[in-house]
């Protein structure tokens, strides 16, 4: 076997690969390893990973191409200035949903001068997000924010994204003072759209500069066939987004939620093609708006590691205990200790039945909650200002969603019927909440292959989407 495409994933703990052979416009999987992380060279464990491959009978063709995801440098640190409170944490979300960015704080025009100052030195982001005002709209709140940050002599990098009349004299401002900066189009250009891409890429261009800081893997970028590395989460996110949405020559699957539980988070983040077809009266305004196409949440304290603690602080230790596959004789600070225990060991592997069945059943709590954050919900009660009818459809609508994935070691390491078990419990009463009616079908990422159908999307969309669909089909 001959591989003649290698995609990495280069993690804070191990380095991954996968192997495929891309013949006539299709791939075909040949084979997976991964190494630790070696941080003192980046090179070193990739080339490791890439030898537990070659150790399964694969070989590698001369004009092998590679490709690569990281999420070793975590991400960066980000605050956002804005005029609107909603409208500019709504915009902020958006652009960092796969660029490798962390929201710190949102600061609108709202809040003083003095505070959004000491916000600034607090945190003191790597990204600052400027904001504010529709295209034709209010100038004075991002010249303002400009001249903060000329006064602050912020080492961040800004990527002004304002109206765009504002634009030039914010920039010039920043040339006079030395200030970094990056232009983009207005993020939300008029009250009915956001347009985060420009954005996103360019906070995407200083991830990229921030992880070739590691030793070695300057290096690592350069050899790669086009020379850039996508943030981890945002690769499974474009697999999910492809195989959802299809491309012009092949259709999509329609409709999907995407799982990805972590050691410190727990993301869900749902596909809704059928939503590109809406006529912009009916998405509604940006601020309320949870009729795009992708859309994605973070539960920043919902993990199965360094943020164990969270899942029975949000449900309780009973629920755990109700949501456990085994019939076990397990009491309320029994769980709160293995949480902790989890949380100031992150290696830890659970021993026996009893505590394999609660890290299950800590993950089906933390996968119920992050759902029902998520979705939408139905209206408890009518409010006639808002013109809501008691019953009526709130927010996120994913009661038509057929399939979900799963990604997440637990997905890979668990017994694959008790993994498919713990995710379909989340599912089976959806109270007043916009989940599935019918009971979706569950797939796991067990090969550890959506990173690198994302990555290769970019470049081989066909190609991807046919193995996506394959893949998931025989899930």
């Amino acid at each position: 076997m001959l591989a003649n495409i290698i995609v990495f994933d280069v993690g804070s703990t191990y380095t991954k690969a996968a192997a495929f052979r891309l013949d006539h416009g299709k791939f075909t999987f040949l084979g997976r390893g991964q190494s630790p992380t070696t941080l003192h060279d980046i090179m070193e464990g990739a080339g490791k990973a890439q030898e537990a491959i070659r150790a399964q009978g694969v070989e590698f063709d001369e004009l092998c191409k590679r490709y690569s995801s990281c999420s070793a440098a975590g991400g960066l640190r980000m605050v956002a200035l804005g005029y609107m409170p909603r409208v500019t944490a709504k915009a902020a979300k958006e652009v960092a949903m796969t660029a490798g960015a962390r929201v710190m704080q949102v600061v609108s025009s709202e809040e003083p001068l003095d505070y959004r100052k000491e916000v600034l030195m607090e945190i003191n982001p790597d990204i600052i997000l400027l904001s504010g005002g529709t295209d034709g709209g209010d100038e004075t709140c991002a010249m303002e924010n400009a001249e903060m940050i000329c006064s602050l002599h912020s080492k961040a990098t800004v990527i002004v994204a304002c109206n765009k009349y504002a634009q030039m004299p914010v920039a010039e401002m920043f040339d006079r003072n030395g200030i970094r900066y990056v232009r983009v189009p207005n993020i939300m250009p008029t009250i009915h759209d956001l347009n985060v891409k420009p954005a996103r890429e360019a906070i995407h261009e200083e991830f990229i500069k921030q992880i070739t800081r590691a030793k070695g893997l300057l290096e690592f970028r350069d050899s790669l066939a086009d020379a850039t590395v996508v943030p981890t989460p945002g690769a499974v996110l474009l697999a999910s987004e492809l195989l959802a949405r299809g491309t012009y020559d092949q259709e999509g699957v329609g409709s999907l939620i995407l799982i990805d539980l972590g050691g410190a988070t727990t993301d869900i983040h749902s596909a809704l093609p059928e939503l590109e077809k809406l006529a912009i009266e009916e998405r509604g305004l940006v601020i309320n708006n949870e009729k795009q196409f992708s859309y994605r949440t973070v539960e920043g304290n919902l993990g199965l590691r360094v943020s164990a603690t969270g899942i029975p602080e949000a449900v309780g230790p009973k629920a755990i205990i109700r949501a456990m596959d085994l019939d076990c004789d397990v009491t309320p600070d029994e769980v709160l200790a293995f949480a902790a225990k989890l949380e100031a060991h992150p290696d830890y592997i659970p021993q026996g039945e009893k505590e394999q069945s609660m890290e299950r059943a800590m993950a089906t709590c933390a996968i119920s909650t992050a759902l029902r954050r998520h979705a939408g919900h139905y209206a408890e009660v009518a409010d006639p200002v808002m013109g809501i009818m008691a019953g009526a459809a709130m927010g996120r609508d994913l009661r038509n969603v057929e399939k979900v994935l799963c990604v997440g070691g637990i997905f890979v390491h668990s017994d694959k019927e008790k993994a498919l078990g713990m995710v379909e419990r989340c599912f089976e009463d959806p109270g007043i909440s916009l989940l599935p009616l019918n009971l979706p079908k569950v797939i796991l990422d067990r090969s550890y292959l959506l990173y690198a159908m994302g990555v290769l999307g970019k470049h081989y969309p066909d190609a991807a989407l046919s193995f996506l669909k394959e893949y998931v089909n025989q899930a």
